[in-house]
């Protein structure tokens, strides 16, 4: 019997529109964005990719191999530590300028808002993730428990 080829899965005519509509959009946003000062911004965005799978994706890979070794077969919590700590990491690598107080000279003048209590929200917020998940958790592993009397 012949192998097959898998042919490419094109969808739909609509998710074709649809996905060559996002590609017309990010070109345009790509020719608007690299009129100013192309070489800056392409250096940004090469040395973040390569910061991204260089440095943070093998960090991250190894925190959460860490977190499946010390489960050590009870996983079902790990997903309830692995979604808030990756939205918090998230929250802290898109504002970490303004939690570190970087640059809070530089947003005041450029919004007139003190750049003040940005740490201690990325704090709340990442204790309401990891309780919102921890609440989330026991609801889940209680309904799973059988009454006293079955």
């Amino acid at each position: 019997m012949a192998k097959r080829i898998p042919r490419p899965v094109l969808g739909s005519p609509f998710h074709l529109l649809v996905l060559l509509c996002s590609f017309a959009l990010c070109a345009y946003a790509g020719v608007r964005l690299l009129d100013g000062d192309w070489l800056m911004i392409t250096v940004w965005f090469v040395g973040a990719a390569l910061i991204h799978d260089l440095v943070l994706l093998p960090l991250y890979a190894a925190a959460d191999r860490a977190l499946i070794t010390v489960t050590a077969g009870r996983t079902a919590w790990v997903n309830h530590v692995r979604v808030p700590a990756a939205l918090s990491g998230l929250l802290l690598l898109v504002w970490f300028p303004l939690i570190s107080g970087r640059v809070s000279e530089r947003y005041a003048a450029a919004t007139a808002l003190s750049a003040d209590g940005f740490a201690a929200r990325w704090l709340l917020i990442t204790a309401a993730l990891f309780g919102g998940s921890a609440v989330l958790f026991a609801m889940r592993a209680g309904r799973r428990r059988p009454e006293a009397g079955e």
